[in-house]
């Protein structure tokens, strides 16, 4: 009965996870139209307004620029979720067919795909966004690049793993007898029951993702005016932080509430996904 109600308890917990996510994208999406500042998001500039503190009218103040920080912060939030959402769909992309074919089939193929990951989880996992941004140019697109070509051996090593265990499983021995092709053991048998682990780790990578980008626009790599994005609101507004709170509290608030949601996501992804949690 402990088990049934702390699943229970996260399964609740995810669910208002997944609520802020998607309210967040649906507000971000809707902002330009519900806005009455929604040319703040386009790069105006209303001087005579600059660093107003929260009030009815700017409910999160204005900037150095006057530009409603409520409209900015939240209209900002279309970039960082498209960039969660891009850099987990491209590192899958990549990752996951290499690290099938490596853990299904095996031998000389393996070590060649396995070496080569090796040599991407060589570097931290910072230094090779900051390499790839600086020679391509500060760009969201090149972020999302960066981020990826970081992050998609994890998934080679995760489906490969995966793989690993469910190729000796009796229903692919069946039907490796009956003449079944690895292209089809990989695509019906292997891939779904590799599957929960690779959307639990996405899950949780989506945060981090956030975390990553913001980082890199705030040392100048990412988002450039007039792109609006959580890290680069930062960046433009601490030189004011000290005196105007607000133009960095609200895009940094934001940024936790939805890495924390993101992990929350996951936590309870792994929780409800777990066969040994389901089964007892």
């Amino acid at each position: 009965m402990d088990i049934l109600k702390k699943l229970s308890h996260q399964r609740s917990i995810t669910s208002y996870a997944i609520f802020f996510i998607v309210t967040l994208i649906i507000f971000s999406l809707l902002i330009p139209i519900l806005s009455p500042y929604a040319e703040d998001l386009q790069g105006a500039v209303h001087f005579e307004i600059a660093n107003k503190s929260p009030t009815l009218s700017h409910w999160f103040g204005t900037d150095a620029a006057g530009r409603d920080v409520f409209t900015l912060t939240i209209g900002a939030a279309l970039s960082s979720i498209k960039i969660a959402i891009m850099v987990v769909f491209i590192s899958i992309v990549l990752g996951v067919p290499l690290g099938l074919i490596a853990g299904s089939i095996g031998g000389w193929l393996d070590e060649i795909i396995m070496r080569i990951t090796d040599g991407f989880l060589a570097f931290p996992p910072l230094v090779l966004p900051i390499m790839i941004t600086s020679i391509l140019g500060p760009s969201l697109n090149n972020v999302i690049f960066g981020i990826s070509i970081s992050w998609f051996p994890w998934y080679v090593r995760i489906s490969r793993a995966q793989a690993m265990i469910v190729r000796d499983s009796d229903y692919v021995l069946i039907s490796k007898t009956f003449g079944a092709s690895q292209t089809h053991i990989i695509t019906k048998h292997i891939l779904p029951n590799s599957i929960n682990p690779i959307i639990i780790q996405a899950s949780i990578d989506a945060g981090y993702a956030i975390l990553i980008s913001a980082g890199l626009s705030f040392i100048g790599l990412g988002a450039q005016p007039p792109e609006v994005e959580w890290g680069l609101l930062i960046t433009q507004s601490r030189a004011q932080f000290l005196n105007h709170w607000w133009t960095i509290t609200f895009p940094g608030t934001f940024i936790i509430l939805t890495v924390l949601s993101f992990n929350i996501i996951g936590d309870g992804l792994r929780d409800i996904l777990n066969p040994k949690i389901a089964k007892e």
